[in-house]
Parts: C-alpha cells; sequence; structure tokens
C-alpha cells in the first residue's frame, strides 16, 4: 500500500493530493501531506522496532497532547493549534494510528510557519529549559496512567549490570588491554554514586514525573518571531525522574565538541549552557521540583555522562554489537569522550550548586 493510500484511512479535512519526505529524522520516516483543503498534515511511519508497544506509544502520545490542550483552553491561550501537537483518528474510529500488521503509521496536523534550531547556544538553551521546564509542570496532575515507551531507558543500576554482564564475559577479548582494564577500574569507582537515583525513588523520596526523555533543542518548534510554539517528539515521553530531561539535555548540549571527538582535550563541560538552560528551567519547574529535585541537579548534570560512557564501554567490551560503529575503535573514542565529559561535569559541581542557589 503507497503513502497516499495510507493517509486516505485517517479522517483528514480535504483530499490528500501530494506525499513528499519531510525531515531527516533517524527513528521515525516522515512525510508532509497536502491536501486540497486548508491543512496539511504529517504523515509518519513508527518505528516499532524500537517503540514496541505502538498502543501503549500512542496512549501516552493522545493522553499528554489532550491534557496540554486542556491546560491551554483553561488559561485562556490563544492560537492553541500551533502550540500542542494534533493527531488524527482513522475514519470511523477514536484510535490514532493505522497498522496493516507490519507496519505503523500515525497523521498529524502540519504546524505551518514553524521552525526548528540545531544551534545549542545559551539563549536556546534558556528556551529549552524553559519550555521542557513548562512541559513537565502541565503534566504533573495528568489524570491518566502513562507506561515506559522504553522500558528501563535511563535506569541506571540497569546499565551498570549490564557493564558488568560485559566484563564477565568478556566476548571480544579487550579487557587484556591496559587501558580498558584501567578505565573500567576507574568507572566502577563511582557506581555506587551514581546509582543514587533508584535508591531515592526505592525509600519514597524521589518521584517519578511524565517527563519527554528527549530534550533536545530541535525536538521545540518556533514561530517566524523566535517565539518557543511547542515541544515535538512525544515518542519518549514517559514516567521517568526529572534528572531525565535535564541531564540529557545537558550531556549532550554542554560538550564543546561531539560525542564521538576521539580527541579528548576538546571535551569540557560548558558552564555557559549550564547556567543558560538551568535558569531557563527553574523558572518554569520551580513550582513542582521537591528539594531533593533541585538539590541533585547537579547529579543529574553528571549522571548522564556517566550513563553514556557506561553504555558504550559495554558495548566496546562486547564487541560493538548495539552502536553501529564507523571504525574499529568508534565505541572506544565514544567511552573516553564521555568519561572526560563526565569527569569535568564532576569538576564543575560546586560552580553548578552556586548557579543553582543550593
Amino acid at each position: 500500500m503507497d503513502t497516499l493510500e495510507i493517509i486516505r484511512q485517517f479522517a483528514l479535512e480535504g483530499n490528500p493530493t501530494e506525499v513528499k519526505p519531510l525531515g531527516n529524522g533517524l527513528i521515525n520516516d516522515t512525510f508532509k501531506v497536502s491536501t486540497d483543503g486548508a491543512k496539511s498534515y504529517v504523515l509518519q511511519r513508527i518505528n516499532n522496532a524500537i517503540f514496541r508497544d505502538v498502543d501503549l506509544l500512542q496512549h501516552n502520545i493522545d493522553a499528554v497532547t489532550r491534557h496540554i490542550r486542556a491546560k491551554l483552553e483553561a488559561a485562556g491561550e490563544s492560537d492553541i493549534d500551533r502550540k500542542v501537537l494534533t493527531f488524527v483518528p482513522l475514519k470511523g474510529s477514536d484510535k490514532t494510528y493505522w497498522t496493516d500488521g507490519q507496519t505503523y503509521w500515525r497523521v498529524s496536523v502540519f504546524i505551518p510557519d514553524a521552525f526548528t534550531y540545531e544551534a545549542v547556544t545559551p539563549e536556546y538553551s534558556y528556551y529549552a529549559g524553559k519550555a521542557f521546564g513548562r512541559f513537565e509542570a502541565m503534566l504533573t496532575d495528568i489524570p491518566e496512567k502513562l507506561g515506559e515507551t522504553i522500558p528501563d531507558f535511563h535506569n541506571m543500576e540497569l546499565r551498570a549490570r549490564q557493564l558488568h554482564e560485559a566484563i564477565e564475559a568478556d566476548a571480544a577479548g579487550r579487557l587484556a588491554k591496559p587501558e580498558v582494564k584501567a578505565l573500567v577500574e576507574e568507572v566502577l569507582k563511582y557506581e555506587e554514586e551514581m546509582t543514587l537515583a533508584e535508591r531515592l525513588h526505592r525509600e519514597g523520596k524521589l518521584p517519578k514525573r511524565i517527563c519527554h526523555c528527549d530534550t533536545k533543542v530541535n525536538n521545540m518548534m518556533f514561530d517566524a518571531n523566535g517565539n518557543v510554539l511547542c515541544v515535538i517528539d512525544l515518542d519518549t515521553v514517559m514516567p521517568s525522574y526529572v534528572f531525565s530531561d535535564f541531564g540529557d539535555f545537558l550531556r549532550t548540549a554542554a560538550n564543546f565538541t561531539a560525542e564521538d571527538d576521539p580527541d579528548s582535550r576538546k571535551v569540557g563541560f560548558n558552564m555557559e549552557i549550564f547556567k543558560a538552560f538551568s535558569k531557563g528551567y527553574l523558572e518554569s519547574a520551580s513550582s513542582f521540583l521537591t528539594p531533593v529535585e533541585k538539590e541533585n541537579l547537579p547529579y543529574a548534570a553528571c549522571l548522564f555522562p556517566y550513563m553514556q560512557c557506561v553504555r558504550f564501554l559495554a558495548d566496546y567490551i562486547n564487541g560493538d554489537t548495539y552502536y553501529k560503529i564507523k571504525y574499529p575503535e568508534h565505541n572506544w573514542d565514544r567511552t573516553v569522550n564521555q568519561w572526560e565529559l563526565f569527569k569535568s561535569a564532576k569538576a564543575h559541581v560546586p560552580e553548578m550548586k552556586k548557579a543553582l542557589g543550593l
């Protein structure tokens, strides 16, 4: 079945006239659909190899977008259709995805004159912090139960166990390398410290919130005047600790270089990005953050480079079975890069605390 036939399964306003590829997303295939009516649409093939429970995925997204819409309406906001994504149901149904049993598709209303940006500057980091903090704040009282679209996505205890399993198996024989053995020993010294979140949660001190869990600058849409319209890419919206949205943004945005730069001398934690993102985040999120959540935001900034270092290191020891590599030592370079970022973030914790007023 071609894309025009697929799009006709949904309750569109107008008849589809053209389907063209849209964007360059790494997970889902995305198309812009033009019609003979006033609205255009976005058609996406959901990657069900990653998101295996599509029914749960769309339940989460539908619940979140409905709740945000209701909040915007209650606040008397204008132009609401540009400030929250709108998903289109199937004809004669309230279901917002279609499947032929193998592929899964969904449709949302295209937001015209809206833009995303790739630039990671203090200005856009501030916007990101404010937008993602507001996103979390609006969802603190969502009545529907949401599930994990990727179970244990940011579970540090699980990642630590996976590293131990990799070390025990040593499938590729790489622990014989002195530099690998030495780094493993250093990484494991921080295991207990970096699994703090899971312990706090078990003790009832750290709640799970509804978080975005993929907080990047390009996951926000802006209008032509540079104002944030809405948060997009909602596939990973699920229960998590606020550390997910705070720490994951900084892991990529606050590194002076790319996560796989083999020159570890370029790696460092950018405090200007931290301060800008934190300022925006606290402006939006302070209304609901508990003291435990706020006082551990510096921990979150350290946690995510540590977690990614552990994941790259485990995959390297396993023989590069998970992450795609471009050359034999690619995962090793990623590991060292994230380890250096972790150490740099740790060194900046006193400055982080000062910036957060702790």
